[in-house]
């Protein structure tokens, strides 16, 4: 049965997202700060929506009802308070708007960012959310801003804890890499936690149809690995040499809000049997490769 889905920040993931849905015959509509772009939405056969979720009064302007809303809105880097505006104000302020004729389901990517563990540890869903850095800490108002609003308003939230996101385009670790600007933290046995875009894309979509509210889920894939294993892979590949080691301090560590541990994805697999369309990051990354040469 076709939906009417707000996509809130319809860029690097909503835009392909709402692609899919609409080729699945649902109504989509795209929501941008800027009016840039519109076209491509409308290429896509999305509808463009203009308002920042940072400022109230703009929603006020745009139709609603919808079946399903999805806010990833990304600050792409920027201070904490540039984090607490778009994570905390824009998910107050969508709440508010939404709340008097909510939505079936509203699903929020936030990041894996929110565990600070440091010590290699194995983390799932219920493992404490206390990170060292201030933007983290701001994602974890927002998750928590979210939650308070399923308990007392029965919002539907689904929170989604989306890992280093690569794709097409976009890869931190390859551009540094070919750029010669790649180094290892230490002796590289700090443990990276990846997902591709599109099973980002596959993991919204099971949670937009089968995701209880109130839950969350660890976004990842199948295989944590150390730093210094991805990029003998990933080098190898290339035919480039190894990135050397840069020292590896706790000070520069916590600025970074650089942490160290392995996330699960068991939850996402066992409860809304989600399966990817690249397990690790060698299929993942393989497929990049392929991409560039051609």
């Amino acid at each position: 049965m076709s939906k009417r889905v707000l996509i809130v920040g319809c860029g690097y993931i909503g835009l392909p997202l709402g692609h899919t849905l609409v080729k699945h015959g649902h109504q989509v509509f795209g929501l941008r700060r800027s009016e840039a772009g519109a076209a491509e939405l409308t290429a896509a056969g999305i509808t463009p929506l203009h308002a920042d979720v940072t400022k109230a009064q703009t929603l006020a302007a745009l139709p609603m009802e919808y079946d399903w809303v999805v806010n990833c809105a990304a600050a792409g880097g920027g201070s904490a308070d540039d984090y607490r505006q778009l994570y905390v104000m824009g998910n107050f302020n969508l709440v508010d708007w939404l709340h008097p004729s909510p939505p079936r389901k509203y699903v929020y990517t936030s990041s894996t960012s929110v565990y600070g563990q440091n010590d290699g540890s194995l983390v799932v869903e219920t493992d404490p959310v206390a990170p060292a850095a201030e933007t983290a800490r701001c994602l974890v108002e927002a998750e928590n801003l979210l939650f308070s609003a399923y308990e007392k308003l029965k919002f539907p939230v689904v929170v989604l804890r989306v890992a280093g996101i690569y794709g097409p385009g976009r890869g931190h670790w390859l551009r540094q890499l070919l750029r010669g600007e790649a180094r290892l933290d230490g002796d590289g046995s700090r443990w990276l936690n990846m997902i591709h875009r599109d099973d980002v894309v596959g993991a919204i979509l099971k949670a937009l149809e089968g995701a209880p509210a109130g839950s969350v889920y660890n976004t990842v894939d199948n295989e944590p690995v150390a730093q210094r294993d991805f990029f003998v892979w990933l080098a190898g590949r290339l035919n480039l040499p190894m990135p050397p080691s840069a020292p590896a301090d706790a000070e520069s560590f916590r600025k970074r809000g650089v942490t160290n541990k392995r996330v699960s994805n068991l939850r996402l697999k066992q409860q809304l049997g989600f399966s990817y369309k690249y397990p690790t990051f060698r299929q993942g990354y393989a497929a990049e490769l392929r991409r560039l040469e051609q």
